[in-house]
Order: structure tokens, then C-alpha cells, then sequence
């Protein structure tokens, strides 16, 4: 590494970054006209680049968030991704100096990402911490399904209504599970006014309740070929939040009834969001696949365990071996009066990226210790770490970036 220099981008070498990114998945420089919504959410100042004879040869990208962990706290959080490297420069070490840079450097307890290549991250201290189901249902075309609690009612917007009122509905909605973030003006210009700047023909169904707008459903239709001589259409649900698990399934049920549409789709969904009761048979409800939906790095693993809440059971003393970070290293106490570093002996040990899996609440410790991924000092200890670490409902984010 020697040869190589990790620094902040300066504005104008954003662009070059970009197309690096690009051209490390095979895809195309981005265009002139994409560029003013692509640059939007990524300020020069959290975008790391690597260098070599003065021309660009690695990035690392990211924009700051908030997330909800258990017990209701919002942390902050940076949001990762375009992570590249140019094909004549990987396994180097450039990767590793560019998000070890930027972990230290941006200060924030969390970080999240979408892995491309999930063997990467783990050796960065990242874990999978929500899981998300991609869901397709056979539409039920104004079939009878059960009758639902709650008296909202469901519009549509208008095209030029999107950029303007989505944002707003998911701000009121705010983050009330695990996991989901936050979503700077960054964000929406780089996903939903993009789109609709590409002529996608995005629709957004709004729920309304007696408070107000509490809900949306963002989609597109699709055809689908069944043969030759047969297409379907299909709706392609890409971002869907509710107040309430009600407010969700209300907006599932608008979607089923839509006429001419043989399914719906969506992707990420929470895994307590059993839509298959709500159809009039459950084998019209497939489950996919069941994704990784976001992965964690406890960058600062004191404020991060002391952020969230914890069952009710006696404390544990949880061993951390963090390689990439090793000040987060040590022993932590952790009960429902909250968590400190300690010199007890520890009851559980685990690397920081099985930490991230446990923080959310998405997998158990029995789990982890099951799969070699967590060693039990103490037997009675495993079982004090579930019911400490458990949450009311799984992780979610819903954010995809």
C-alpha cells in the first residue's frame, strides 16, 4: 500500500469516482443527464478515494442517516456504498485501507451497507443484521378477503406529487422499528426523482387514517412473458411504509384488487408482514427469497450497546474481538441497567461482526452459538443473552441506497 494514498475527494473528482464504481460492477459511465441526480446525495466530503500516480484507482462513498435501534433510540449513521475498485488495482489492500479510512474518519457509532459480494464484509467487521422477504402474491382481482380493522382510505398522486409528498409521509411516519433509516433530500433526489427523470412510470397509492397520511405504496407495473402468445402484468412494489403493520396490509390489499394484474411483487419486506393471511388462500402467497437486507458495523461498540434497550434477565459479560477496529476489543456488561466495560470474566465471546448480527435483535445468540459464530463461557449465560437481546418485532430497514 505504500504506493497508494486514501484521501477526501475534492467536488470535482466526484464524477471520476462514480464511473470507477460503475466500471468495478461492468456497467456504463453514468451519463451527463443522470449525473445531477447520482452526485446529489453523496457529499465530496464522505467520498474516500485511493490513489496511485495521481489518478484514481479505488472509492468509498457514503451519506449520513439516522437509525432506530431497539428500545427506540435513533443513532447516527452512515449509509455506505459505491465501493470499487479499478479491476488492475484489486487485492492490494486498497479496499481495506478505504473503508478502515472511512469508519475512523467520519465519526459515526453505525454504519450500514448492500453488499454486492457479501463474503467481502465480514472482515470489515460488518454483519447481516435484517433479513427482508421478497414476497409475490397471485392478485386476488376484487376477490373477497378478510375484513380489515381501521377506517383509512387510499388515493393516488399525481407524477409531479411524488419528489414532494413522499418524503413528507415517510418524515411522519418516523422510525419506529429497528433498523430503519432515516432518508436525507440526497436520497430521494438519487432514487425517486431519478426515476421519474428516466420516464419510469413509477405510481404511489397514499393511505390516509384519521390523523392524516399514515402510509404509501410506491410501483410500477411490469409485463411478464408467460409464453409466446401470453404476458401478464405484473406490480413491482419498490418502497412501502406504514405507521402500522394495519396501514401496510391495507395498502396490500388496494394492491391485489388492482384490475388487470395477474401479481404483485415486492422485495425487503419485514418478516412480520404475513400478508398470506389476508388472501383468501395462503398458496397464492410465495415467499421468494429471503434477502440480506442490510448489513451493520458497529463502529463504536460502547455508544452502540449502550444506545438500545434489553430485556428483562440477570447481565452477561460479552467478549468483543474486533481486529479491523481494535479499540472496540474488550469485555462490556450488558443487562437491562445498561452496559459498561469490565474486567469480568467473560460469559460469551464473539467477533464484532457477529455482534452486528445480534444488535438488531434479527438473529439470537443460541443461534450464533450454534453455528459457531458465538462461544459460550458460561452454559446459562446463552440463554440470559436471548432474552436480553430479543425485540418485539424483527429488524427492518426499507431503505435501499
Amino acid at each position: 500500500m505504500s504506493d497508494y494514498r486514501i484521501r477526501v475527494l475534492d467536488e470535482d473528482e466526484k464524477r471520476a469516482a462514480q464511473d470507477l464504481f460503475l466500471g468495478s460492477l461492468h456497467a456504463a459511465p453514468v451519463t451527463d443527464e443522470m449525473w445531477e441526480y447520482s452526485s446529489a446525495g453523496y457529499p465530496a466530503e464522505r467520498c474516500f478515494g485511493a490513489f496511485r500516480e495521481g489518478r484514481i484507482v479505488g472509492s468509498a462513498q457514503s451519506f449520513a442517516a439516522t437509525m432506530a435501534v431497539p428500545g427506540g433510540a435513533v443513532l447516527p449513521l452512515a449509509a455506505v456504498s459505491r465501493v470499487g475498485v479499478r479491476a488492475d488495482h484489486t487485492r492490494r489492500g486498497v479496499m481495506t485501507e478505504l473503508m478502515r479510512a472511512q469508519l475512523r474518519e467520519l465519526g459515526e457509532p453505525l454504519a450500514s451497507l448492500h453488499a454486492t459480494e457479501p463474503v467481502i464484509y465480514g472482515r470489515f467487521g460488518y454483519g447481516v443484521a435484517c433479513r427482508g422477504r421478497t414476497v409475490e402474491v397471485e392478485a386476488t382481482r376484487g376477490r373477497a378477503v378478510p375484513p380489515l380493522p381501521g377506517d383509512g382510505e387510499i388515493r393516488l398522486l399525481e407524477t409531479d406529487e411524488l419528489a414532494v409528498e413522499l418524503p413528507k409521509i415517510y418524515e411522519r411516519i418516523g422510525l419506529h422499528r429497528p433498523g430503519m433509516m432515516s432518508r436525507p433530500r440526497g436520497w430521494w433526489r438519487m432514487v425517486v426523482e431519478r426515476r421519474l427523470a428516466q420516464k419510469d412510470h413509477l405510481v404511489a397509492a397514499v393511505h390516509s387514517g384519521p390523523d392524516g397520511d399514515d402510509g404509501f405504496a410506491l410501483y410500477e407495473a411490469t409485463t411478464v412473458n408467460i409464453s409466446p402468445d401470453q404476458r401478464e402484468r405484473r406490480l413491482d412494489v419498490h418502497d412501502m411504509h406504514g405507521a402500522s403493520l394495519g396501514v401496510v396490509l391495507d395498502l396490500w390489499r388496494f394492491l391485489l384488487g388492482a384490475d388487470l394484474v395477474r401479481w404483485v411483487r415486492a422485495w425487503g419486506r419485514p418478516l412480520d408482514e404475513h400478508v398470506e393471511l389476508i388472501v383468501p388462500n395462503r398458496g397464492d402467497c410465495r415467499t421468494i427469497e429471503l434477502t440480506d437486507e442490510t448489513w451493520l458495523r458497529l463502529v463504536d461498540v460502547p455508544t452502540a450497546l449502550a444506545a438500545r434497550t434489553y430485556g428483562p434477565a440477570r447481565p452477561v459479560v460479552v467478549e468483543v474481538h474486533d481486529r479491523f477496529l481494535p479499540e472496540n476489543s474488550g469485555r462490556y456488561r450488558v443487562g437491562p441497567d445498561g452496559v459498561r466495560r469490565t474486567d469480568a470474566s467473560a460469559d460469551l465471546e464473539l467477533p464484532v461482526d457477529s455482534l452486528a448480527m445480534l444488535y438488531l435483535g434479527d438473529i439470537s445468540a443460541s443461534a450464533l452459538a450454534a453455528t459457531g459464530r458465538l462461544t459460550v463461557r458460561e452454559a446459562s449465560a446463552l440463554t440470559r443473552a436471548d432474552r436480553l437481546f430479543t425485540t418485539d418485532r424483527p429488524p427492518n430497514s426499507g431503505t435501499f441506497f
